[in-house]
């Protein structure tokens, strides 16, 4: 059986996030996933070292590389559309999960069992780590688009500060004191 699994993952890159908003810089979702992976990676170490957490970081990047491949199908729809209300909340939800579906049905029988708990986020005590680090992703697009002048990101980065700071993860508020505040330097005040 030939399978078209890892060629739909690779069309990643011609999906563009933000669609609603102007962009400075278009952001892939590509470049999204991997920001995902990182920072699930990162707050799961913080966890760990700083916050006598057991989480296995590993397996926290691997599922940030994966939490938005339904994109390659649905595109990125927009926040504020998403969740305008429970009944297109709910009825996106059921579109999210057909296309992770059609995705899996892509695979071999054998390895599709193995890429089903990535898609669908089976994982619960490393969701919330993904979820926080996609709000984070988020976070620092919005940082990105304001240190370029535009204003267009101004509610969505209040929205999702607001957000991460209710966080009840202790590793997410370490991330945000620690190191969030560097991508508010230029390269060369980095150095």
């Amino acid at each position: 059986m030939n399978s078209n699994f890892f060629s739909m993952l690779f069309r990643m890159k011609y999906i563009d996030r933000w669609a609603l908003m102007r962009n400075s810089r278009q952001e892939t979702l590509t470049e999204h996933t991997l920001e995902v992976a990182v920072l699930a990676h990162a707050l799961a170490k913080l966890g760990n070292t700083r916050c006598g957490k057991n989480y296995n970081a590993d397996r926290a990047a691997v599922m940030g590389m994966f939490h938005d491949a339904h994109e390659i199908l649905t595109g990125d729809m927009p926040t504020p559309v998403k969740y305008q209300n429970s009944s297109i909340e709910t009825a996106f939800k059921g579109v999210e999960q057909a296309a992770n579906e059609s995705l899996l049905a892509m695979l071999p029988a054998d390895l599709a069992g193995e890429y089903a708990p990535l898609l669908n986020e089976e994982d619960a005590i490393l969701k919330p780590l993904v979820k926080a680090a996609d709000k984070l992703s988020a976070l620092i697009k919005c940082i990105e688009e304001r240190k370029t002048g535009n204003l267009e990101f101004k509610m969505a980065e209040q929205s999702i500060r607001e957000t991460l700071a209710a966080n009840p993860l202790p590793e997410v508020a370490l991330f945000m004191k620690e190191f969030l505040p560097a991508f508010e330097l230029t390269l060369d005040e980095m150095r």
